[in-house]
């Protein structure tokens, strides 16, 4: 019988808990990409950090989320306690506590997000069509004969108008297009309106207005079908839809886009008072035109008048002219031989200074002067370098050695030839030799004495 051991205690592998959880942080963060996600924030906390934690929940299941600074300060709401969101996330393990959670990169309301990816949507496509290209916008007429108005007839947005219109040009009619401005079907209506408007040809311009309200309140004028009959539409519009900061479809499609009803009824007619500031301007200036046009026709007129002479009147004028023709070509010509006389004159003195031996006579007597010129220098050159030599040679002499020996004084000289100046540059017993002003004497050094 064959003897077979086993190992019952093979090596085991011992995972610690921190690698266990970072390796399944790894895993996780690997198997899945940026999500979309959508639920419902409750156990919001807000620290002094600055980061967002929150739990997101549906009907059964709840997750961790935590979105930290850097993103939450570009969040364009408030985030609240029961908001139903969207939300970008990373999927992740907080590994301190091991806790499986949602790194939140991005997040937005869940209806308005739906909404604005819609409303982008269509924006690009449309664009991409050419509906909102600029060469295809149409000029507001400077007056208008007649305005539609297609709008609420309940809602704020008309009475606003209807008073900048008052206020700005009464005189011009309006026609009101009553038309729902929110809810189901309400886009169609407003399309059905503007086709009434091209069909009647009694408006020259159309406002599209309604007031102020959240994207989908305002959602109406983001239809593609409105979007469509405003393009199509041959007569100016202008959407003065919402507030200021709302933008719509229908904006981008109008000739114009005012950024409230108000503000579009003042784009639609100028102001009475400056108009008829402008139409007094232009009648005084088209009476000064006038009055200046009628001058001119009488100065013509006069000028034609006069032209108009008879013919033997002429033909005097021609003889006249003639004779003062004659007598200035006689002047002329006077003048120009007085001229050329003149002229020869000058040329007749200019060629005798230009005669060769005139100019050498005034050489030779010039060569003369600076004959004596020169020798004057040279004995003024003489004189002057005779008495800087006199001058130096008395300086040579008052500086001379021999000159000072000759006045009693002696040179004396030490071992080696050094003249001494200081007794007690020798010692006695020391060779000395004592240079007169005529001859040479040498001795030897007795005694020296220190200056007394």
């Amino acid at each position: 019988m064959e003897n077979t051991s086993y190992n019952l205690n093979p090596a085991r592998e011992i995972y610690t808990i921190s690698r266990l959880v970072r390796e399944a942080r790894h895993l996780l963060e690997g198997s899945f990409p940026l999500l979309w996600i959508e639920g419902e924030v409750s156990n919001l906390s807000r620290p002094s950090s600055g980061h967002f934690y929150f739990t997101l929940k549906d009907k059964t299941t709840q997750v961790r989320c935590a979105m930290f600074r850097g993103r939450n300060r570009l969040l364009g709401i408030t985030l609240e306690e029961g908001m139903q969101i969207l939300a970008r996330v990373q999927v992740g393990l907080y590994e301190a506590r091991g806790e499986f959670q949602l790194i939140v990169e991005y997040l937005e309301k869940a209806g308005d997000g739906a909404l604005r990816r819609a409303f982008e949507a269509l924006k690009q496509r449309l664009s991409s069509e050419g509906l909102f290209a600029t060469s295809h916008k149409r000029s507001l007429p400077i007056l208008p004969r007649q305005i539609g108005i297609i709008t609420s007839p309940s809602g704020a947005a008309i009475r606003d108008i209807l008073s900048v219109l008052k206020r700005r040009f009464p005189t011009v009619p309006v026609l009101i297009y009553p038309v729902p401005v929110q809810g189901e079907g309400a886009a169609q209506k407003i399309a059905t309106a503007i086709a009434k408007a091209e069909q009647q040809h009694t408006c020259d311009l159309l406002i599209l207005a309604r007031g102020g309200g959240s994207l989908e309140d305002l959602w109406a004028f983001n239809e593609e079908a409105l979007a469509r009959a405003i393009y199509h539409c041959p007569i100016p519009i202008i959407s003065g839809v919402g507030h200021e900061i709302d933008f719509t479809i229908a904006d981008f499609a109008a000739d114009q886009r005012a950024p409230t009803p108000s503000a579009a009824a003042e784009m639609a007619v100028p102001d009475s008072r400056e108009w008829y500031r402008n139409v007094l301007n232009l009648e005084q200036r088209l009476g000064s035109l006038f009055q200046q046009r009628l001058r001119y026709l009488r100065q013509s007129l006069e000028s034609l008048t006069q032209r108009l002479r008879h013919p033997q009147a002429r033909l005097q004028e021609g003889a006249q002219r003639i004779d003062e023709l004659e007598q200035r070509l006689d002047r002329a010509w006077t003048h120009l031989k007085r001229e050329r006389l003149h002229q020869l004159g000058g040329l007749s003195l200019q060629l005798q200074r230009l005669n060769p031996a005139q100019y050498l006579k005034a050489c030779h007597l010039r060569l003369g002067e600076l004959n004596q010129l020169l020798h004057t220098y040279q004995q003024q050159h003489l004189e002057k370098q005779r008495m800087q030599l006199e001058m130096a040679q008395r300086s040579l002499q008052a500086i001379n050695p021999q000159t000072t020996l000759e006045r009693g004084y002696a040179i004396v000289t030490g071992p080696k030839g050094i003249v001494l100046r200081k007794a007690s540059q020798v010692q006695p017993g020391a060779r000395i030799e004592v240079q007169l002003a005529e001859g040479h004497i040498r001795g030897e050094v007795t005694e020296t004495l220190d200056k007394p």
